[in-house]
């Protein structure tokens, strides 16, 4: 990241699993960080007292994502990346409006990343060539869609998507991809039955930890020449 580390990488969703991991290993290389969180979790305490500048924010309308960006703006003249990790998860069940699952999909995963990148594009521009980056969090179902969570896979697939179109739009300044994981880690209470169900979905029959997510990030932000592209970490799972 050469002598652009003075600029912070704003992370959405930096409280927890992948956004969580990817804040501290900026930290640990002494990169400012701005996180966004929802909830203020014990380890946003954590990210506070290590440096972090933490930010709640309410992504569940346009009102609140545009106050975030307004905040940024308050605190940093430029970013050095944006990395969109924030995520919601919900599927098409009996007792659930059909209507409010969709809105609430697309809110989060196209609406928020749109409104940002509009609005904090002038913190990453005037640094030279592919001197920035975002990096959208999408996901491995883009490729294959999902039936029980069709709403979910509609709106990683627009972001997908836009990822090409802010590429066209902020070259040769901006860089922007994305990044499709499929199983990366467990969560704590994942029964055995389930994490072997899991792991039989996949060609390498692992779940290898954030490490490979953070190595690529590194990747991204490292390069000068990669943009508008998509890159799954997914174990081949497409595949099966």
């Amino acid at each position: 990241m050469g002598n652009t580390k003075t600029r912070p990488i704003l992370i959405t969703g930096g409280g927890r699993r992948i956004g969580l991991a990817l804040a501290h290993h900026f930290l640990s290389q002494h990169q400012p960080i701005i996180v966004s969180y929802r909830t203020r979790y014990p380890a946003i305490e954590q990210l506070t007292a290590a440096g972090a500048l933490c930010i709640q924010a309410d992504f569940s309308s346009d009102e609140g994502v545009l106050a975030f960006a307004d905040r940024v703006k308050e605190k940093t003249q430029g970013l050095r990346a944006i990395i969109h990790n924030a995520g919601d998860w919900a599927g098409e069940k009996s007792g659930v409006a059909l209507p409010n699952v969709l809105s609430r999909m697309l809110q989060i995963h196209v609406h928020a990343p749109y409104l940002l990148n509009h609005a904090l594009e002038s913190l990453l521009r005037g640094f030279g060539h592919a001197a920035s980056d975002i990096i959208h969090f999408t996901d491995y179902v883009v490729e294959r869609g999902s039936d029980k969570h069709i709403a979910y896979a509609a709106s990683k697939a627009a972001l997908d998507n836009m990822t090409r179109s802010f590429a066209k739009k902020l070259a040769p300044e901006v860089k922007v991809n994305a990044i499709a994981p499929a199983l990366i880690l467990f969560n704590d209470d994942d029964d055995a039955e389930y994490r072997q169900q899991a792991l039989n979905k996949s060609l390498m029959k692992i779940a290898p930890g954030e490490k490979e997510i953070i190595d690529l990030v590194d990747y991204l932000l490292t390069s000068c020449y990669v943009t508008g592209r998509t890159f799954g970490v997914d174990g081949g799972r497409p595949l099966r």
